[in-house]
């Protein structure tokens, strides 16, 4: 399960703070914010630019390019379904439709009651042991119809 703290200016700016104060770049802190708050709030966006000295277009590139950063609070559960090439190449993609479809969901999409989030990820460093994903954080990987079916319903019961 993701961690699901409501956003809090005042706990994320120290949660910056310490970061900086740590020597952590950028990136340190931004998964700093994901591991207090499961997203980066937008309200976060100006302390970041000012702490470490970088324009608004630098921080949400980075934001944008890193699969771990989100800009929107997560479901409780999160499903991160590998889309690189080598899992796409042993059934990647017939697995996304199949969950997609299963969830009634697109990939970056959560469910209106909270509860679910698929996301798109590109690689898992589980090249060898396609199709894989990432469920709650942890890695799964030989994925079939049959084995990604029993953990999403391990998961929503």
């Amino acid at each position: 399960m993701t961690n699901m703290t409501h956003w809090d200016d005042n706990k994320a700016k120290a949660v910056m703070t310490n970061s900086h104060a740590r020597g952590a770049p950028l990136t340190g802190a931004l998964r700093a914010l994901v591991d207090a708050f499961g997203y980066v709030d937008d309200a976060a966006i100006a302390p970041l630019m000012q702490t470490y000295a970088r324009s608004r277009a630098e921080v949400l590139g980075v934001i944008s390019y890193y699969d771990d950063f989100r800009q929107s609070s997560p479901g409780r559960h999160v499903i991160r379904l590998c889309q690189a090439e080598a899992c796409q190449a042993v059934g990647a993609r017939e697995l996304t439709a199949h969950v997609c479809k299963k969830t009634g969901l697109a990939l970056g999409e959560t469910t209106g009651d909270g509860q679910l989030t698929l996301e798109p990820v590109y690689c898992l460093g589980l090249c060898a042991n396609g199709p894989a994903a990432d469920i709650n954080g942890k890695p799964a990987a030989h994925l079939d119809e049959k084995s990604i079916d029993a953990k999403l319903a391990e998961i929503t019961k």
